[in-house]
């Protein structure tokens, strides 16, 4: 269980820095799944772009931490880390986006990312 988890770990820092990738590379495109209503004109690709970098620097740290500090800090690092997409569910319901989306996608996503956090810290 525990070198599934350090893989699954692994695994969810590549698709952080996929997801900033694609935000970085066509934002307008990735904005459409991100669960809100709609989007500002003028500025949006450098809000979209905004987020493509938090969420490349975020799947690198993933990355890095699991190379040099190991589980047990790569679960500190989950366990807080889950804060974010907690944070964008809340921003596509108080914004009028898609309920669905907002619990499906983001809230999933924490609960993944936080058991992940979870099963390092007690296996570490």
């Amino acid at each position: 269980m525990y070198t599934a988890t350090v893989i699954l770990a692994a695994v969810l820092g590549v698709a952080v820095i996929a997801m900033g990738a694609a935000y970085l590379i066509a934002p307008t495109a990735s904005a459409k799944g991100f669960g809100l209503p709609e989007w500002p004109d003028g500025a949006l690709a450098a809000w979209l772009n905004i987020k493509g970098i938090r969420d490349l620097a975020m799947g690198a740290a993933i990355l890095v931490l699991l190379a040099t500090s190991g589980p047990h800090a790569m679960g500190w690092y989950l366990l807080v880390s889950a804060i974010v997409p907690i944070g964008d569910a809340v921003i596509v319901l108080r914004h009028g986006g898609s309920k669905l989306l907002a619990l499906a996608m983001h809230g999933a996503t924490a609960a993944v990312v936080a058991a992940v956090a979870v099963v390092l810290l007690l296996a570490g």
